[in-house]
């Protein structure tokens, strides 16, 4: 099978063989320093899961773009920020702290919106992983097509969940998109 080289979201494509990035597009403290998944009560990933849930989070740490605005008339604190990300009585939870672990901010998403393009994205995925063990490049690509067109409305659609409470851009969405898609999976 030919690889194309460099192209995202490949299973054969691991965080070690990513390159670096010389320059971060944004604000050294506009973005964040550290993800971590709450995945304690979740089932253990498949590898192709964990695959994506470590791509995500490499990429996401590599350049992203992350910004709280004020809120209620009340300043917020400069990033960078760490997130924590879980899913608490059926509800995507944000937990937003400092680098020193001063607490930020928390949102509570429903995961109404997310429920038919997490389930879609999945269903993809998995004829995705498919293909690539036996599918000629050409239709390969048909299917990684139809994923980032999925993954794109995924990320619409967090951002759109997050206006008003956090500001980020559309790369950033997408991999946070991908790690609510692991967390739901288990969820």
């Amino acid at each position: 099978m030919i690889v194309p080289p460099g192209h995202r979201g490949y299973p054969w494509r691991t965080a070690q063989s990513i390159p670096r990035r010389p320059q971060r597009k944004h604000p050294m403290t506009a973005r964040i320093s550290h993800i971590e998944l709450d995945d304690r009560n979740l089932p253990p990933p498949t590898p192709e899961i964990e695959q994506e849930r470590k791509v995500a989070m490499y990429d996401l740490l590599e350049d992203n773009s992350f910004a709280l605005p004020a809120r209620d008339g009340r300043d917020v604190p400069d990033g960078p920020y760490r997130v924590a990300l879980s899913i608490r009585e059926r509800r995507l939870v944000f937990d937003i702290t400092t680098e020193d672990m001063g607490q930020v901010a928390e949102f509570h998403l429903s995961l109404s919106p997310f429920r038919q393009v997490v389930k879609d994205y999945w269903a993809i995925c998995e004829s995705y992983f498919d293909a690539v063990k036996t599918m000629p490049p050409s239709q390969i690509e048909t299917i990684d097509m139809a994923r980032r067109g999925i993954h794109n409305e995924g990320a619409r659609i967090l951002q759109e969940r997050l206006e008003g409470k956090a500001e980020i851009d559309a790369d950033t969405a997408r991999r946070l998109f991908t790690l609510i898609c692991v967390l739901h999976y288990g969820g």
